[in-house]
């Protein structure tokens, strides 16, 4: 193997790993807490997790065998379900997320009237959209044969070489899914979360000004504690602003590099070196691993309940030990007690010799006295 190989082979193993661990977390969370359950995003993150748990164990681990293998290690009919499956798992995701940003935008920009613009109704509307929008496409491809191993990306996916009797179907084909999966996702969130950090940084000037004039109307206040105000001011616009930039920037830093390669491919326009496209498939991959925690883990909500399930396991397992040490500590009071009756019977029954043995020894001498007091007598 080139050296290029064995550190993306490391380095999808490494995703593999977080993002079945992260997303099981995710999942726990959700069906431990029924308040995230109870919640409109819920399901949006429930889904995301749904395909990105499907997507590590399905296609991860089969691109990893045909870097190793340098081959698809299964059969046509099984090389088919993964390549539809990676179509319809990965364009899901894209529309989860873009279905998130929306939520979160009209949470933060009307706040008054959120439960009635976003309903569990109208989220189970949204998410049968993403479904049968991915249904859709994946099901063309693989009824038109389109889906099969693709050497440079070491996946079964959409493969130019299996349409090349229909080579202009397949590049309408591609152009579309990419314009209305991709390229309509990375707008809405653009959009939104642009929006949502325009409300934010308004609220954040408007809080500054309240703080200030606090601040001023304090004449007697501290330094010190008039400096802490203003690093936090600092530290709250600088919030926002991260928040948004994680958003769409593990957004377009995973998916952007393969979607270009899937295009400059489609058209011929340069050269592809062998090892890009499996880099640009393990960045997708790596979003998988990403969203848990951009999305979910990161909340308070969720490390709160990742705390409570901790602390029940870890008192769980005290109680257990503290039992098992209790059934010890009784077991051994009872033989403790057991021996010490053991020993009493044992000191009674000695008592019990020798009152005996002394009663013996009194009664013949005094069996003696009488003998010899006869004797005397007579």
């Amino acid at each position: 193997m080139h050296i290029v190989e064995v550190v993306v082979s490391l380095l999808l193993v490494v995703i593999i790993v977080v993002s079945l661990l992260s997303n099981v977390v995710v999942l726990i969370c959700f069906l431990y807490n029924a308040e995230i359950r109870k919640q409109v995003p819920g399901l949006f993150i429930l889904n995301l997790t749904f395909c990105n748990l499907l997507l590590t164990v399905s296609n991860m681990p089969l691109t990893l065998g045909g870097l190793i293998y340098k081959g698809h290690p299964g059969g046509h009919g099984f090389c088919l379900l993964v390549g539809f499956l990676d179509t319809f798992l990965t364009a899901n995701s894209m529309l989860s997320m873009a279905a998130l940003s929306i939520d979160r935008w009209v949470a933060v920009v009307f706040p008054l009237s959120y439960h009635s613009r976003i309903r569990h109704r109208d989220a189970v509307i949204a998410l049968g959209y993403t479904w049968i929008h991915s249904l859709s496409f994946s099901v063309v491809a693989s009824s038109l044969s389109w889906v099969g191993y693709h050497q440079l990306y070491a996946s079964c996916t959409l493969c130019n070489t299996r349409a090349s009797g229909s080579r202009t179907q397949f590049v309408i084909y591609t152009l579309v899914l990419h314009s209305v999966t991709f390229l309509l996702s990375l707008v809405v969130l653009c959009v939104t979360y642009l929006k949502v950090l325009k409300v934010a940084r308004f609220h954040c000037k408007r809080i500054d000004v309240i703080t200030m004039q606090t601040l001023l109307l304090l004449v007697d206040i501290h330094p010190s504690v008039r400096q802490r105000c203003l690093e936090e001011q600092k530290r709250r616009r600088q919030r926002a602003t991260r928040k948004i930039s994680t958003f769409i920037g593990t957004f377009v830093v995973c998916f952007t590099p393969y979607v270009i390669t899937r295009v400059v491919e489609l058209f011929e326009l340069l050269p592809i070196s062998p090892h890009w496209g499996v880099v640009c498939k393990c960045l997708a991959y790596s979003k998988a691993a990403c969203d848990p925690f951009v999305y979910s883990l990161l909340r308070n909500q969720f490390r709160k309940t990742c705390h409570d399930i901790m602390n029940r396991l870890l008192r769980r397992r005290s109680l257990t030990t503290s039992t098992h040490r209790l059934e010890n500590g009784r077991t051994w009071k009872r033989e403790k007690e057991g021996r010490a009756r053991e020993e009493e019977m044992q000191e009674k029954a000695k008592e019990k010799d020798e009152t005996e043995r002394k009663g013996k020894m009194t009664r013949e001498s005094n069996a003696k006295e009488l003998s010899g007091t006869t004797k005397e007598t007579g």
